[in-house]
């Protein structure tokens, strides 16, 4: 393998500190950025590293007491190189020891041309499986640094059109036209997040992924769309106007679209939208508590909730709203709750008859409606249009979950006993924005998301969070998010709420802080082999091309999966 020009040597590092880095004269310092991929040639091992941090250094301190002037470049160039050199900070993340080089450490057949053997090995390595490793040691001092080669991201990030694992092409390295790729098994099989403040493209990132996991029908998902950028054109960012592509455009056999607000939804020209309507009988305690703070409720008013529930059951809203002063007091005598608050609740419930989508009762469950379409394998989209306030997003996402998550641990439960293939539930992903509002700390132990957030992938239920403040969600449900896809974060707490559960997150706050505000994020988690930064795929006609295209086959045939076969024997795997 040709690894072309050395860009410089290790000279000094441990295991938690990371490698730094000698660059060699001819590399300039302006051209490591952030973020960058590079790799180091060891002895027996090559190490896959991200580049942390970028630094200046001199041989002399007189050096820095008399510099020379900017205009006497031949002193200047005299002394890059030797009197002064650039210095840059690497954190490994993977590495790769080849068989027939182990083997002859382990015989201590170490000969003085190890070096030049370790290279050839990676060239041959197309009998062997390679096995990428976590870093458990460090190369050797003066061990060399290359730039990193189309080869060896796909030894790490696999290739889109894999006709074995679900890859999906996120975007590219900041220096590099090589796609870099998400497992879309691994992703689907845990919760997962996508952060970053206002305007980085948070919404972009959401309906790409959202695109790759039904293009490669890696789960079924239920996505909550409190602005209406999911199911059908969404205004593009940027100075000139210009809309894109929603799911159901790009797959209208896969995706349906509910509404909250039929009217909005046709002003828009939604074909084929179908109406959401819910009843006060479906309202519980829980939904009303996770409210209670766009309603105004104290917790004497959620405690005397549930001595109404007790007493009339699923009717309790329609009773409490249709009783009187005098009948609440007489309520109160003989159940010992407390009429000021029992008042209170009252008044607080009656914005409901506002909302357009409540009604006293609902003919048809169309809870139930949406079950059979998941199961059927279509991908719904829960729009809410004029009805897009906090109180209508909290209260129907956290009434139609509870519901599906209820059905799904049943289906759960039952493959679990009969390990019949068929009674095995198709993969649920549930996309929320604002995440922060339903996985609050104060609030997560009582509400389904928190649940779901913390059985990782027992009964085939997941989530994809979407939020600009990390810093707000409970940190045991950060420590679980599997896969965490984050632009650009300014605040100190945002960043650090980034890394909770993540091992060696200190050497990636930097990076983090260092994205750029638009088109780039950092990818770390269960998804991806290592931490990567990218320039995200643009959401255009391309994509639309791409997305679409009909040479990505489910089931390949047998001489496709022969030539893929060969591709991966040829790169190592």
């Amino acid at each position: 393998m040709n690894l072309g020009q050395p860009l410089g040597s290790i000279i000094q590092g441990s295991l938690t500190g990371g490698l730094e880095v000698r660059l060699c004269p001819h590399v300039s310092v302006e051209d490591m950025r952030v973020g960058k991929f590079l790799v180091v040639q060891g002895i027996r091992s090559r190490f896959f590293c991200m580049l942390t941090d970028v630094a200046l250094g001199t041989a002399n301190q007189r050096i820095i007491a008399n510099p020379p002037s900017w205009e006497d470049t031949f002193l200047r160039e005299v002394l890059a190189g030797s009197g002064t050199y650039g210095s840059i900070n690497l954190t490994p993340m993977l590495m790769f020891t080849p068989e027939n080089v182990e083997d002859s450490m382990v015989n201590g057949n170490i000969k003085s041309a190890k070096v030049s053997s370790s290279l050839a090995s990676f060239e041959v390595q197309t009998s062997t499986t390679m096995e990428l490793l976590p870093v458990k040691t460090i190369p050797s001092h003066f061990s060399q640094v290359y730039e990193a080669l189309e080869e060896d991201f796909r030894r790490v990030f696999g290739w889109e059109d894999d006709p074995i694992r679900k890859n999906f092409s996120i975007g590219k390295p900041l220096d590099m036209d090589v796609p870099v790729c998400l497992d879309l098994n691994r992703f689907v099989e845990r919760s997962n997040g996508i952060f970053g403040k206002s305007g980085t493209g948070k919404s972009f990132l959401t309906r790409l992924l959202l695109a790759g996991t039904i293009r490669k029908n890696a789960a079924v998902n239920l996505i909550f769309d409190m602005h209406s950028e999911y199911g059908w054109e969404a205004v593009s960012e940027g100075q000139q106007f210009s809309t894109v592509k929603g799911l159901k455009q790009l797959f209208p056999n896969k995706v349906e679209v509910y509404t909250l607000d039929p009217a909005s939804t046709k002003r828009r020209g939604v074909p084929h939208a179908q109406e959401l309507y819910l009843s006060y009988d479906q309202i519980e305690v829980e939904d009303i508590k996770l409210c209670s703070r766009d309603l105004g409720l104290s917790d004497a008013s959620i405690d005397n909730a549930n001595i109404l529930c007790a007493e009339f059951g699923k009717s309790w809203i329609l009773q409490l709203i249709n009783m009187s002063n005098e009948e609440i007091k007489l309520f109160c005598e003989e159940k010992r709750g407390h009429q000021g608050s029992i008042t209170a609740l009252q008044r607080k419930l009656l914005r409901m008859e506002n909302l357009k989508y409540m009604r006293a009762a609902c003919p048809h469950n169309y809870v139930n409606q949406m079950l059979r379409s998941l199961e059927a394998g279509k991908n719904l989209v829960v729009e809410f249009g004029s009805q897009s306030d906090m109180l209508s997003y909290m209260l129907v996402t956290n009434m139609i979950t509870r519901r599906i998550h209820q059905h799904y641990v049943g289906k759960a439960e039952k493959f679990l006993q009969t390990k019949n293939p068929s009674d095995r539930p198709t993969q649920l992903m549930i996309t929320i924005e604002e995440a922060h509002r339903f996985l609050d700390p104060s609030i997560v132990q009582s509400t389904i998301f928190g649940n779901i957030a913390r059985e990782m992938r027992k009964y085939f239920v997941t989530l994809l969070v979407v939020d600009q403040r990390p810093s707000g969600i409970d940190n045991e449900v950060m420590s679980q998010i599997g896969t965490r896809v984050t632009a650009l974060l300014n605040d100190e707490k945002d960043i650090e709420a980034i890394f909770t559960g993540v091992a060696g997150g200190s050497a990636l706050r930097s990076v983090l802080a260092k994205l750029d505000s638009k088109q780039q994020a950092l990818i770390l988690g269960h998804a991806v082999p290592m931490p990567v930064v990218v320039r995200t795929r643009p959401y255009d006609t391309f994509f639309y091309r791409d997305i679409g295209d009909p040479v990505w086959e489910e089931k390949p045939d047998a001489e496709v999966l022969a030539a893929a076969e060969l591709a991966r024997a040829d790169l190592g795997f």
